[in-house]
């Protein structure tokens, strides 16, 4: 008889050791089997593989769900605030469709970076029918923006390409239903619209990435109502407002009572918090966000109004709004009843500082005389319409940059949500539409629309038509991708890489090469302006396409680039779009930078381990700067 071997034994006895353990873990309690398999190291692949040993265990892991109850919280804790404790759920059905919401999303995400990466870029420009594949899966959106989230929250330096669309779509995501959520308060009737709910809904359009709600804003401004109400019971502590309890709605009759709690409001807000009206930045949109004035105690006269107006209702004083050309207004009644007289009415100028004004002392803020029109009281959405029409013509104002052009959007697009049919702005986003390249097939949507509202624009209309008509054919057909081989003849002369940081020798600015021409290939107007003949090799070398910390786009001639002697990231918005990671001394270029781009990524190793060899990891690294995204002029050749 043969000797077994050694091996075999050993698998033998584990055999008995893993048969009698099987036996031993099924026969414990259900309860205390429940808490093992909710032990911290154990993910949902070991309880699915669990799950199917034997029906006991099955049964343990699906009967009351609180193992897979556990698994969901573990894996997705943001999400627990949308559930009821003390209501039951499918736990492994939620789970499998946040699971699958995930991977879609992952995929959708993944796929744009090929479909877009020619596109003109824009902050938060919108990519079509990309996001239409997101919204067909019909889960609930907080599982959608969950992923999202997830995703730009993992490994600052890692996916960096994946992060940039991820972004792209967040900020669309969260623009759309907060547009559907203007939609829903201006439909209700015009008492039910308040002030402060609007101008939040604008500030959430405007920042569709800050951490804005309603609900954080009444808290600050409970917080200030209470300083007035300390402030009021100093000077009278019988006063009816102090025993109005929050969320209440009530009119104090007396007007001496409305002008107590006035001068405590103004004592309060522009003596003891040092609110203010922003007269040196006046025309910073930052003034026009109710929570950028809370943070700031500074903004326009109109968003201090909403913010004084919101106050005094708090505490029975009843002001209304007044669309005073140049200078936002409110005003509060004289009389017992409501009165058509402007005179009957102070004026409150809450950019002054609560000053309180006569009918015709309001002309001496705009220096000319107003008709009667002018001091009467306006409807919320009027108020917003006001409101973000400060932002449009700040947009318009702006210098042509991806940070102007983004405001002008936003704008245009609440604005035409309150105010649907103004054939002006239609005609105004259509052509800004147009202008930047994006979404042509909306174009074509607001074209009709315009034709249908005012035939006579059909001239204009028509040009933008034919135009739209070409892009859209263009896109159907788009011209080949230029590949760029270092190892050509002609490119002999270009020294540096995609994905090098460089700085520049005369301007002193970092960046990281995105691009190169082997010569100049701007006009010769550019040249002339940017005295490119004065270089010691003029156009007649390589230029490179660099991303600046500061979030300009520009255009460097070799001659005045240098690999840096301390390597850091480059704090630009546009960088996710090129590259997939930093690796501490360089950026490496996504997929699609290195099709254009195929030998350049050696070259940059190269060039890494020639200058870089004896760095550790995270040596020659400074804090990253804070980027000042202005321009994407062409400068500093």
């Amino acid at each position: 008889m043969a000797t077994p071997y050694a091996g075999d034994r050993v698998l033998g006895t584990n055999a008995v050791i893993s048969e009698s353990f099987a036996k031993q873990l099924t026969d414990l309690p259900a309860e205390l089997l429940e808490h093992i398999l909710c032990f911290h190291v154990l993910n949902h692949i070991d309880i699915c593989n669990v799950s199917c040993t034997c029906k006991r265990l099955h049964d343990v892991c699906h009967g009351r769900g609180k193992v897979w109850a556990h698994q969901y919280k573990l894996r997705w804790p943001r999400l627990q605030r949308f559930y009821q404790q003390n209501e039951s759920y499918d736990w492994l059905k939620e789970f499998k469709t946040r699971h699958m919401v995930g991977q879609q999303i992952r995929r959708t995400v993944e796929s744009i970076s090929k479909r877009f990466f020619t596109e003109v870029p824009c902050v938060g420009q919108v990519l079509g029918d990309s996001f239409a594949e997101i919204e067909s899966l019909g889960a609930p959106e907080h599982f959608c923006e969950d992923e999202l989230l997830g995703i730009l929250n993992s490994d600052k330096r890692k996916c960096l390409t994946l992060k940039y669309y991820a972004k792209k779509i967040l900020y669309f995501h969260r623009q759309q239903n907060i547009l559907r959520n203007l939609k829903v308060f201006l439909e209700r009737p015009p008492e039910q619209q308040s002030a402060l709910e609007g101008a939040v809904l604008v500030d959430q359009y405007c920042n569709p990435l800050a951490d804005v709600t309603l609900e954080s804003i009444s808290a600050q401004i409970e917080e200030i109502t209470d300083k007035v109400k300390k402030h009021l019971r100093v000077k009278n502590a019988t006063h009816p407002s102090l025993r109005a309890s929050q969320g209440d709605c009530f009119v104090l009759e007396n007007l001496e009572f409305q002008r107590q709690v006035l001068c405590a409001l103004n004592a309060v807000l522009y003596d003891q918090l040092q609110y203010k009206g922003n007269e040196r930045d006046f025309y910073n949109p930052l003034n026009s966000y109710i929570h950028q004035v809370l943070v700031r105690r500074t903004g326009i006269p109109i968003s201090l109004s909403v913010l004084y107006m919101t106050l005094a209702r708090k505490l029975g004083v009843p002001l209304e709004p007044v669309n005073f050309p140049n200078h936002f207004l409110l005003r509060w009644c004289q009389n017992q009843r409501r009165s058509d007289d402007i005179y009957d009415y102070v004026y409150i100028d809450a950019f002054g500082k609560g000053k309180q004004l006569a009918a015709k002392e309001c002309e001496n803020l705009i220096r000319h005389q107003v008709g009667a029109d002018y001091y009467s009281a306006i409807s919320t959405s009027e108020l917003l319409l006001r409101m973000v029409g400060n932002l449009l013509n700040i947009g318009k104002r702006g210098e042509g940059n991806e940070k102007s052009y983004q405001l002008l959007r936003d704008s245009l697009d609440l604005y035409l949500t309150i105010n649907p049919d103004n054939v002006q702005y239609l005609l105004l986003q259509a052509r800004l539409y147009f202008h930047l390249g994006i979404w042509p097939e909306k174009v074509l949507d607001i074209l009709q629309h315009i034709q249908a509202l005012d035939p006579s624009q059909h001239g204009a209309v028509g040009y933008l038509v034919q135009h739209t008509l070409e892009h859209i054919q263009h896109k159907r057909h788009p011209v080949e991708l230029e590949v760029k081989k270092r190892s050509e003849p002609d490119h002999r002369d270009v020294l540096y890489s995609v994905g090098l940081i460089m700085k520049h020798k005369r301007s002193g600015y970092n960046c990281v090469i995105y691009g190169w021409d082997p010569k100049c290939t701007m006009s010769q107007e550019w040249i002339n302006t940017m005295r490119v003949h004065q270089l010691s090799k003029g156009a007649d070398q390589p230029f490179y396409n660099v991303l600046v910390q500061d979030g300009t786009c520009r255009y460097a001639a070799q001659e005045n680039l240098e690999p840096h002697s301390a390597p850091l990231e480059i704090a630009h918005p546009e960088v996710g779009r090129y590259f997939t990671e930093f690796s501490d001394t360089h950026y490496i270029a996504n997929e699609e930078l290195q099709t254009r781009y195929p030998e350049d990524m050696c070259s940059t190793h190269r060039t890494v381990e020639e200058h870089y060899h004896g760095l550790t990891a995270n040596s020659g690294q400074s804090p990253e700067p804070t980027a000042n995204f202005q321009d994407h002029d062409l400068l500093d050749p």
